[in-house]
């Protein structure tokens, strides 16, 4: 009897994982991925235009981030979670319908609304559900896997985008990226969710809500505004984030600047995602490094960032590999830190604040993209922005002590099912 109690955790841990994995892959296997800036730039938009599109892209998400994460703790965060990728499918469809600055406008304000309704409902339902179980210490284990998984859509994408695109053209390419989003609908309604009771009379889905809206709202805000603890791991998830995800957006014009054939472009990325993909992995092994550690693994992304660029040839890819790498490790280690240092009922609320954060830094760097590329091409534009991480690092490494964990510095000692 108890052997059987001590694997029914277990057994419900991998049930949830498995699901998040799936959600991600299907969530990330949009054969748009590698080719959409080419849409806008044969459509005739210029790097400004496509850099305004961005912009849009990021305000929506600003406007709705904190909002929809204060209704993820007062609504079903699995119905956030299906409502999330319809929304982006619906972005596709629009792009390869219409073909037009205002369809690819309108298509980023739905695809914002449906990063927003995901940002934070996503981390705070996979770290609740980890927590009941006794296993919040896998959490940084499972999101790092979750997100490789995610990756290994895109790199999925990757591999097909190029043929699909020769065979159908971008119609083809989009229908085959709403398929991937209506299916990832489909999965989110299998994650588990168990939220607290509430008074009789409070509107309810599958599963009870959290407190009211104003209250989660309020309530999220309150603990990263006066938890110095909860403010520096919110601060660290844009400073981390916003270079690198911008960054990827142009990656495919600064394949394309070698040389290389429109087809050959998706392919050119892969050392891109697989890097990505290690970083995911690597999570586990790199949760004890010390501040001062994690200030040398930004250090390195940032030289490998600029190196891989600076050379102008697709072997540089190889080192933008590595970087993108270190980039996605780091992420995923600020995101650990933050989950573990959140203790108050708005969970979703505060995981959302760090990403409007993130979204408000992402415009800064649109905007920075658009004019050191018009000047001096985008083999510059990803030179300068790997010094923003160099300045991170420098500060991470002067205030780090000896000994504190850059990650997960008060990692609960309850024990954890294996």
């Amino acid at each position: 009897m108890n052997s059987l109690s001590a694997r029914v955790p277990d057994t419900r841990v991998r049930t949830l994982s498995a699901t998040l994995y799936g959600y991600l892959f299907l969530s990330d296997l949009v054969l748009l991925y590698p080719v959409y800036v080419l849409l806008f730039s044969d459509t005739g938009l210029t790097v400004g235009q496509i850099s305004a599109l961005f912009v849009i892209w990021s305000v929506t998400a600003i406007v709705l981030e904190v909002p929809s994460g204060a209704w993820a703790d007062t609504v079903s965060r699995r119905l956030l979670l299906c409502l999330a990728p319809l929304l982006t499918g619906g972005c596709f469809a629009l792009w390869v319908l219409a073909g037009s600055w205002w369809a690819f406008a309108l298509g980023f304000v739905l695809w914002g609304a449906g990063g927003a309704l995901g940002s934070g409902a996503l981390e705070a339902l996979v770290y609740t559900e980890l927590d009941r179980l006794g296993a919040a210490g896998r959490y940084a284990r499972t999101m790092g896997r979750g997100r490789t998984a995610g990756v290994l859509g895109v790199l999925a994408s990757l591999g097909l985008a190029g043929p699909v695109l020769a065979a159908g053209g971008y119609r083809a390419v989009g229908a085959a990226s709403v398929l991937s989003a209506v299916l990832a609908a489909a999965v989110a309604t299998r994650f588990p969710e168990h939220r607290p009771a509430v008074p009789p009379g409070t509107a309810s889905f599958d599963e009870p809500p959290g407190p009211g809206w104003w209250a989660s709202l309020r309530a999220g805000l309150a603990e990263a505004r006066a938890d110095r603890r909860v403010r520096a791991a919110v601060l660290l998830v844009p400073a981390v984030t916003a270079v690198w995800g911008t960054l990827d957006e142009y990656a495919p014009l600064l394949a394309r600047d070698t040389g290389v054939a429109a087809s050959t472009v998706p392919l050119l990325l892969l050392p891109v995602w697989i890097g990505m993909t290690v970083g995911g992995l690597l999570a586990p092994a790199a949760e004890r490094l010390t501040t001062r550690g994690y200030a040398a693994l930004l250090a390195l992304a940032a030289v490998a960032l600029s190196a891989g660029a600076a050379v102008r040839h697709p072997g540089g890819f190889l080192l933008l590999g590595v970087a993108f790498c270190g980039l996605q490790l780091a992420t995923v280690l600020a995101d650990a830190r933050l989950q573990d240092r959140i203790t108050g009922p708005g969970r979703a609320t505060v995981t959302s604040v760090a990403g409007m954060g993130t979204d408000l830094a992402m415009i800064v760097v649109y905007a920075g993209y658009a004019l050191v590329a018009v000047t001096g091409g985008h083999p510059v534009a990803f030179v300068a922005a790997a010094v923003p991480y160099l300045l991170v690092a420098g500060a991470l490494a002067v205030s780090g002590r000896a000994g504190e964990r850059a990650t997960v510095p008060d990692r609960p000692t309850t024990p954890v099912a294996r």
